[in-house]
């Protein structure tokens, strides 16, 4: 299991019967599944699936399953029309955000602000990353 703290990418298996629309399942959420009328549409609903799903996963308190590689599911879901990778910012949960305030030493502070530029990310969701994979690290 882990936190969500940076870009996810989820493989997708799509299938597609004859006179329906395309149907997309996700493996590593058992129950998240959408559609499309094309196969366009199809991944992009999945993406808001896969959000939603994972916006209910965090409320319920629930940990996120970490996603198993596209090979994995290929050789699992063999037969199945097409697969895909459906990369979720998470960014874009909607997840309340509480403002708090902080003291940090001056040095600290500029190896973060640095540190969070170069990985295109702000202060804050550094500061967010950094404690959840400490906490996930240590079993807290």
């Amino acid at each position: 299991m882990m936190c969500i703290t940076a870009w996810m990418v989820f493989p997708i298996v799509i299938h597609k019967e004859r006179h329906s629309a395309y149907g997309v399942s996700v493996p590593d959420l058992p129950g998240c599944i959408s559609a499309g009328d094309t196969l366009e549409e199809a991944i992009g609903m999945a993406r808001e699936a896969i959000e939603l799903h994972l916006e209910g996963m965090i409320e319920d308190g629930q940990a996120i399953p970490r996603p198993k590689s596209l090979e994995i599911h290929r050789k699992r879901h063999a037969g199945a029309a097409a697969f895909a990778l459906v990369q979720i910012d998470p960014a874009n949960l909607r997840t309340k955000a509480v403002r708090i305030n902080i003291t940090l030493p001056e040095r600290i502070l500029t190896r973060l602000d640095r540190t969070a530029k170069r990985q295109g990310q702000t202060r804050s969701g550094l500061l967010a990353t950094a404690v959840t994979e400490y906490v996930a690290a240590h079993g807290m």
